[in-house]
């Protein structure tokens, strides 16, 4: 659009581009139009403004666009802004100024948040960015791609109908047992399914203690490594995890289900 000397240009839009599932594992990434269709690549291929948990792999994430749609701009002159990190050891992030990382949409350049997998602002910091993004009437650009939450329900077989995402559960033994009954309890009195996640090499960790802790009637999905081609997803009864035990690779996303009985 052209604009006249004295103009004030329109804000720009933040655009909420989904990425793939696979965190650029080497040997699991499949191909970037397997995932993401091909409208939404050629937006991420012409913004030149990023909000991202981590600009090497959104980097990263830009070459394999690029691969499809050539770049609007020169990778080097793609402006990218990292989230605040939590501190070393822990998941949650401290409020922060997110409003400020807005700049170029005010001044009316679209913008481009990125997850490092999945859907941003999805069990992801960068719901902050679009709460602010609200607040400050900017609009707001939700593009369609895979989220490992709901692939994971809609595989599991469980109550798609009244569901929970509760995030990580404790590290410590005692605590994460406590955490997993609690959990079942809430699902057996809402019959509601509970959806968990956890860092991959901690996966066997997880599922023995889900194993372990359930009661046997309960039902216990494990999808992982969804959209990847090791994809496999096992859903049944914690007393058939007992009898039949699945080992889980320590290098692949997973997303764990209960449904109490």
């Amino acid at each position: 659009m052209t604009e006249t000397p004295g103009s004030v240009r329109a804000p720009g839009v933040l655009r909420l581009v989904p990425n793939t599932l696979d965190f650029g594992t080497p040997g699991h990434a499949p191909d970037l139009q397997d995932v993401l269709p091909l409208g939404v690549i050629r937006i991420a291929a012409g913004l030149g403004h990023w909000i991202a948990e981590n600009a090497k792999t959104t980097r990263a994430f830009l070459k394999r666009v690029d691969a499809i749609v050539t770049l609007a701009q020169p990778l080097q002159a793609i402006s990218i802004v990292e989230l605040p990190r939590p501190p070393k050891g822990s998941r949650p992030v401290d409020p922060f100024d997110a409003g400020a990382l807005l700049a170029p949409a005010r001044a009316g350049h679209d913008m481009g948040l990125l997850s490092e997998a999945g859907l941003p602002a999805v069990a992801d910091p960068g719901a902050a960015v679009v709460a602010a993004a609200h607040a400050q009437g900017l609009h707001v650009d939700p593009l369609p791609g895979a989220s490992s939450l709901l692939l994971a329900l809609a595989a599991s077989g469980m109550n798609g109908q009244s569901f929970a995402f509760v995030g990580y559960l404790p590290t410590e033994p005692v605590a994460r047992a406590a955490r997993i009954r609690e959990l079942e309890g809430d699902s057996r009195r809402l019959a509601q399914t509970q959806l968990i996640i956890e860092t991959p090499y901690r996966n066997a960790a997880l599922l023995a203690a889900l194993v372990e802790c359930l009661q046997p009637t309960t039902r216990l999905s494990v999808a992982c490594g969804l959209t990847l081609p090791v994809c496999r997803i096992h859903s049944r009864s914690v007393a058939d995890w007992r009898r039949h035990p699945t080992a889980l690779p320590g290098d692949v996303p997973a997303v764990f289900s209960v449904l109490a009985a």
